[in-house]
């Protein structure tokens, strides 16, 4: 199983140890997102952060769609760079092989995991509750893609 991971709360009042396990996850500024596996050592990472982030299963459709618009590849991720560097055709292929843990992200050269992504359209729920009591903030399931889709930005919805 793979995770999307997105800070949404800055660094004000957290202890070094939570600033230090967000650094690790390259969760550096507030809307970021990355992409992790389901092990004992990242999950544990996300116990420590909870209350700064949420997370969910991420599905390889919302992967390709960050793939394309929102990675840190000028002009996006392309079909022919996928196939250039990967034994994958196009980007939807890489996506659910990532997200089926059979290839890394960095398997593209240049392309790191890290997606900066704009406030979500309509805004959160709010950042000082967890989601299952009306916030935005922990874990959310399957219900972080429509999230990502709210903060690919203007646009994305025509691409």
């Amino acid at each position: 199983m793979t995770y999307a991971v997105l800070r949404l709360r800055s660094s004000v009042n957290k202890t070094r140890r939570v600033e230090d396990t967000l650094r690790l996850m390259r969760l550096t500024r507030v809307n970021h997102c990355t992409i992790i596996r389901d092990e004992p050592e990242t999950i544990g990472m996300i116990r420590k952060i909870k209350d700064t982030i949420t997370w969910g299963e991420i599905e390889p459709e919302s992967l390709a769609k960050l793939l394309r618009y929102r990675s840190n590849i000028p002009g996006g991720l392309t079909d022919e760079m996928v196939a250039e560097y990967t034994d994958y055709g196009t980007v939807e292929e890489f996506a659910q092989a990532v997200v089926d843990g059979k290839i890394e992200l960095g398997a593209v050269d240049g392309l790191k995991n890290l997606f900066r992504l704009h406030p979500p359209r309509g805004g959160h729920r709010g950042i000082k509750k967890t989601y299952n009591t009306g916030g935005s903030l922990g874990y959310r399931g399957k219900e972080i893609n429509a999230l990502l889709e709210r903060m690919l930005g203007p646009g994305s919805e025509d691409r």
